[in-house]
């Protein structure tokens, strides 16, 4: 079992109120999503491992065992970068808790778009991850689910 922590500090929501269709029926995986606290936010690894992909929007984390999606915000791809600096190299080995991107939702917020953060345990099946609570806030690093 592998403690996922929060990439962002917020408030845990469940994914199956989120705007995007694919992520509410958990078709990349079953996890939480996060309602971001205002401001910046320097994004963390939510596990150790080899960060297999990383978008400015999003990126991937695999321990040998599970991966870990984490998407920052709906359809933030089409900002193209803006409001988003990577700080950390694909294919590197990361730690939990290391910056991997630095975030302004308010610039997605600008451009008309939600953003909620998407923290994924890859496939598996819908309604495996449960948060210990939802509706409440989390602080960044602190365990957010842990893994089936």
């Amino acid at each position: 079992m592998t403690s996922v922590l929060a990439p962002v500090a917020g408030t845990v929501r469940g994914l199956s109120g989120v705007s995007d269709p694919v992520f509410a029926a958990e078709m990349v995986g079953s996890g939480v999503a996060i309602e971001p606290a205002e401001g910046p936010q320097s994004v963390v690894s939510p596990i150790a491992g080899k960060l297999l992909k990383v978008h400015p929007h999003a990126f991937v984390v695999h321990d040998g065992s599970i991966g870990v999606l984490v998407h920052l915000g709906i359809n933030t791809v089409r900002l193209k970068g803006d409001g988003f600096t990577v700080l950390a190299q694909e294919k590197g080995v990361v730690e939990a808790g290391q910056p991997i991107v630095e975030w302004d939702p308010q610039v997605a917020l600008e451009a008309g778009m939600d953003t909620v953060v998407l923290v994924c345990q890859m496939d598996t099946a819908p309604g495996s991850i449960v948060p210990a609570e939802a509706d409440v806030p989390i602080e960044q690093g602190s365990e957010l689910f842990a893994t089936v």
